[in-house]
């Protein structure tokens, strides 16, 4: 028999749909369900791909007793934090305040039902004693005793964390003039904390933070970028990357890098994709390619538009789709083949995945493998790729991780962000520049509606008013791709959403952004988030793109709501300056703003002239307009056409003169001082 979980889009709300708990999904009437019954609610955040989340839900929610005492004690809310950031990040916060620890998923939490602040929060808890926890049935039974007999005591704690909500991330604007000092004090913390050996942080579990990586090469100097470079080695070269099917895993539970958490998620590899197409680093530019050969291959909607993860799990095992036993690959590959797969990826050594299965992760580069077995390059290479067409269909044969197959506006906007700026760089990646194109089609046609964007579409329904990152990512987005090839409706659709932001989403009393619009459903907290999670700051990105947009079509509102932005920002740039480094990028690019050229040439020979020469340098932003469209508004707007091609380059508010040359523009978007 199902719960009310069976009619909901969620792939991750489905997989509970049998439970016996009797679940709801967050609405006005489980609330009210528990306010006339008297019974606090508890909520259980999580998504589909987390491991975590299904231990705890074969463990307890599957189980009858459990499941019971729920029932009896609680009205049980289960949210999917992809479909409902705005939910999760309020009560991770929460969790944070309570637990003095940070969160993480599954979230559980214990909520008031009138006013839905939480009293009571945890993580995992195990269905019996265990790792020196409560089994789950006890803190069920104790805060439900705390709720019933202590309810003055629990009262006066729900408005103390309503204060600390309110306050939280809020403090005096800036007045003063912006200067560097915070990407100064980030980067050497983030040098402070920087693992020589293995790159990233020291410690584990060890995450891939794409806005830091770029902080460090874009600011950082050769010292910054050496460390992004060794960052990125052992990340393309150890276990986070799968080295057969391609893409990069959410995360590793050690400090080298060997052994990730299974799962794969769309905007990890969205960010690191970019990263590494951008570098003249063959081993790098195949991570790019591989990535993209996954997004394209296993992320793609047959309609449009990027599916949201891969499970962890199959068969009941975190990674079992994606270990080996040593005798099954000698199995499966000639002694040539095995041999060059056992030397580099470390076959010949004992196990590291549990005591009995091989993660695979390149011990040896192919060159090094390539000169211990004393074979040329050439044949080394030819090996590899035969042995990993082999193990793949072997691969493929076993019963897969689930898919979810949400498609979030956010997350399909950082992988077309990412596949625009990675083929402007490296034209290998022409496939996923194609996927990307029928992502943000999709996203036009099934995303936004009468002039408002939607965040979730699953399930052929399309769901959830959109919040700040949706809009600031798809923003982003659409400036990358408008430099990939020009199309006025991308602009048109730039300017709705940048005026969305302003209008919809702007702290107009303090600057930068809230997460939700001003007409979304209250929470006990509204947040305005600062710092990078997973997924990189929507104030960071936001303001990012004002800046370019901004500058792009000489708009003034735009520059100053991102100047708004970093000035709201700078207390939390003071305090935890490493923590907000998409922030960081912007503030340097209101400092010194990057160089945008306007090309207007024809397709064929005379734009490739042009774009070659803009191509010069990654310092700036270059969009090909082709002669029959129309000029853009505002600074550029009298542009012309001339025979042969012409372009335009400005870099902040100064312009050259026109440059009707492309060896000038050559010289010109290499030449830092722009002439007014």
């Amino acid at each position: 028999m199902t719960n009310r979980l069976a009619a909901e889009t969620s792939p991750y709300l489905r997989q509970h749909a049998d439970n016996p708990v009797d679940w709801w999904p967050w609405c006005e009437e489980a609330f009210a369900v528990a306010r006339r019954e008297n019974k606090p609610v508890l909520l259980s955040i999580g998504y589909a791909a987390c491991h975590w989340c299904h231990v705890m839900a074969h463990e307890s929610f599957e189980d009858e007793a459990v499941a019971r005492v729920m029932n009896a004690l609680y009205v049980n809310v289960k949210v999917d934090r992809e479909e409902r950031p705005d939910v999760d990040k309020v009560y991770q916060l929460a969790h944070q305040a309570l637990a003095r620890r940070g969160g993480g998923w599954p979230l559980t939490v214990f909520l008031t039902p009138d006013d839905r602040l939480p009293f009571f929060a945890g993580t995992y808890f195990p269905k019996t004693p265990r790792y020196g926890m409560p089994s789950f049935v006890q803190v069920l039974q104790g805060v439900r005793r705390w709720y019933d007999e202590k309810p003055a005591e629990l009262r006066a704690q729900n408005e103390a964390l309503a204060r600390f909500l309110a306050d939280y991330g809020e403090g005096d604007s800036h007045a003063d003039a912006l200067d560097d000092s915070p990407i100064a004090r980030a980067l050497e913390r983030i040098a402070a904390e920087f693992d020589a050996d293995n790159g990233g942080r020291r410690g584990a579990p060890k995450f891939p933070h794409a806005s830091e990586i770029e902080l460090q090469s874009n600011a950082g100097g050769e010292r910054g970028a050496a460390m992004a470079r060794l960052t990125l080695e052992r990340m393309a070269e150890r276990g986070l990357r799968d080295h057969l099917g391609g893409g990069f895993f959410r995360y590793c539970i050690d400090a080298e890098w060997d052994i990730p958490h299974f799962e794969k998620m769309l905007y990890d590899n969205a960010q690191l994709l970019p990263l590494y197409a951008r570098t003249d680093d063959p081993a790098f530019a195949a991570a790019a390619f591989d990535a993209a050969t996954w997004l394209v291959g296993e992320m793609s909607a047959s309609g449009g538009g990027f599916y949201s993860s891969l499970d962890a799990d199959s068969e009941g095992e975190e990674g079992r789709f994606y270990v080996w036993d040593r005798d099954e690959v000698r199995g499966l590959l000639d002694a040539g083949e095995y041999a060059l797969v056992e030397r580099r990826f470390g076959l010949d050594r004992a196990p590291n995945f549990e005591d009995h299965a091989w993660h695979l992760r390149a011990v040896l580069s192919l060159q090094d493998a390539a000169a211990a077995l004393s074979i040329e390059p050439e044949e080394a290479q030819a090996r590899w790729l035969r042995a990993r067409r082999r193990l793949l269909a072997a691969r493929g044969a076993r019963a897969r991780p689930a898919l979810d197959d949400k498609i979030l506006t956010a997350w399909n906007a950082l992988a077309i962000a990412g596949a625009a700026r990675g083929a402007r760089v490296d034209e290998n990646l022409a496939a996923l520049t194609v996927e990307a194109e029928r992502a943000l089609d999709f996203l036009h046609a099934q995303l936004w509606k009468d002039g408002r964007l939607y965040a979730s579409h699953a399930r052929g329904e399309t769901k959830f008013a959109a919040y700040l990152d949706d809009h600031a990512f798809l923003l982003d987005a659409l400036l990358a791709m408008l430099q990939l090839r020009w199309k006025r409706r991308d602009l048109d659709w730039a300017i709705l959403l940048a005026d969305t932001l302003l209008d919809r989403f702007e702290d107009r009393d303090r600057g930068g952004f809230w997460f939700t619009a001003h007409d979304a459903e209250a929470l006990p907290q509204r947040p305005k988030p600062w710092m990078d999670e997973s997924l990189p700051s929507g104030n960071g990105v936001a303001a990012r793109a004002l800046l370019r947009l901004g500058h792009l079509l000489g708009e003034t509102r735009y520059l100053d709501a991102a100047e708004r932005c970093l000035r709201a920002a700078w207390p939390s740039l003071q305090e935890l300056p490493h923590a907000s480094c998409t922030l960081l990028l912007a503030l340097g690019e209101f400092l010194r703003p990057r160089m945008h050229v306007v090309l207007r040439a024809a397709d064929g020979e005379e734009a490739s002239r042009w774009k070659e020469a803009a191509a010069t340098t990654v310092r700036a932003d270059v969009y090909r307009i082709p002669p029959q469209d129309a000029p853009l508004p505002g600074v550029l707007a009298a542009q012309i056409h001339r025979a042969g091609g012409i372009a335009y380059v400005c870099e902040g508010a100064h312009c050259r003169a026109p440059i009707a040359i492309p060896d000038e523009l050559s010289i010109a978007v290499n030449d830092t001082a722009c002439v007014p």
